[in-house]
């Protein structure tokens, strides 16, 4: 079956060990299902993978992709959800230390086929096309939890979101959005802030900039380029909720910021089976929809991948088989 896949990792060059071809196709152990995959989305986590981050050489060859949306074994349009628990783990998924996703310790979700789990699968309504719904399992899951169960902040607050064209950034955008928050954005280039206020943003502002007020909690997918900032533009007794670091891992902590206003910096990772549900379903009734940037056939990957490597993004990539 065709795939996109890598064998060795090459954390300076990454696009180099991206390899689109053929792969055995998987075989659903007891209590997994076969998923003939319609169209699996791209996240920074794969290209972190074709670095090596999380994924060891002897795992090696790994089918990439966290995402994805299809028909299962049984007939049934489903959704993926990536958060692969330890045997005999009850409770929140993403809980769980030995917890992994697809493409780490399994093969992933950018091949025809992808077996997972039957617990991992969820109904995918019709009213979501199968490239919509295959955004959401992790940059849309990540952000629904981040805003409505990490924060704390209820509608009508103002949320800063950091980097206005990532995935995860314009899931905040248009969730925080329909659901009655003030959302605030900054990005790197007039091009990113226009589209940040189409999607729904009250304001965007140039990365780094003063803001006309201090607001309620900032939503971080950014790390070091944006961290400082991000802890001086919290009101006192804000919350700064962090799911990831694409530009470093070690920022200046600011904590004479972070105690004297006694901030709460909250991190918050994927979601559970349950909320991928919810956010499924608050999809389907509000109409809102993810951002899609470009849809490519998977035997075009490379420049999908190529496209998040250089920033070139405006909402998700995804592939379609």
């Amino acid at each position: 079956m065709l795939a996109a896949f890598v064998s060795t990792p090459a954390p300076e060059d990454p696009l180099s060990v991206l390899e689109v071809g053929d792969r055995p196709e998987p075989e659903a152990p007891e209590g997994w299902t076969t998923v003939q995959v319609k169209a699996a989305s791209l996240n920074h986590h794969d290209l972190f993978s074709l670095r090596g981050v999380g994924l060891p050489a002897e795992r090696m060859p790994m089918i990439l992709g966290c995402d994805a949306a299809g028909i299962d074994a049984d007939g049934n349009e489903v959704v993926v959800h990536a958060v692969l628990t330890s045997p005999g783990w009850t409770g929140d998924e993403t809980m769980d230390p030995k917890r992994s996703l697809l493409s780490e310790v399994h093969q992933g979700t950018l091949a025809e086929q992808v077996v997972v789990p039957r617990r991992n699968v969820v109904p995918k309504p019709a009213e979501l096309s199968f490239a919509e719904a295959a955004c959401l399992p992790t940059a849309w899951l990540t952000a629904y939890r981040m805003l409505f169960v990490r924060s704390g902040l209820r509608p009508g607050s103002t949320v800063l979101v950091q980097g206005a064209s990532g995935g995860v950034a314009t899931a905040l955008i248009k969730l925080g959005s329909a659901a009655g928050y003030r959302v605030w954005v900054t990005g790197r280039s007039e091009e990113k802030r226009t589209a940040a206020l189409a999607l729904g943003a009250d304001q965007a502002f140039e990365t780094g900039a003063r803001l006309p007020e201090r607001v309620d909690g900032v939503m971080e997918t950014v790390g070091e380029a944006t961290w400082s900032h991000s802890i001086k533009s919290l009101k006192p007794g804000g919350v700064v909720v962090t799911c990831g670091a694409t530009s470093g891992f070690n920022p200046g902590a600011e904590l004479n910021r972070v105690f004297f206003t006694q901030l709460s910096v909250i991190g918050s990772t994927m979601g559970t089976r349950d909320e991928l549900d919810d956010l499924i379903q608050m999809c389907r009734i509000t109409g809102v929809r993810p951002q899609i940037d470009v849809e490519l056939p998977l035997a075009q990957a490379r420049d999908g991948f190529a496209r998040m490597l250089e920033g070139r993004t405006a909402g998700k990539i995804v592939f379609t088989v």
